[in-house]
């Protein structure tokens, strides 16, 4: 499946990979860089603990988290 990508950089996900993953409005994604020069997303779960399950191997995941929490909280301001 492909997509292109806008002037805006949006893009959209195929219908069947949003179906398969349960992708809806407002759901979040991670983009990670592979070492290799790939590209990775992932589907970031709405709970907190969830959502750091796994990411302690990568480095960071604790900063991650904390800045990603503390960006929704100044949202939501």
């Amino acid at each position: 499946m492909r997509s292109t990508i806008t002037v805006r950089g949006q893009t959209v996900i195929p219908a069947p990979i949003r179906e398969r993953f349960s992708l809806g409005p407002s759901r979040r994604l991670e983009w990670l860089v592979e070492a290799d020069g790939s590209i990775r997303v992932i589907p970031v779960d709405p709970s907190p603990v969830k959502a750091f399950r796994g990411q302690g191997i990568q480095g960071g995941g604790a900063d991650r988290l904390v800045a990603d929490r503390a960006a929704e909280a100044a949202a939501q301001l």
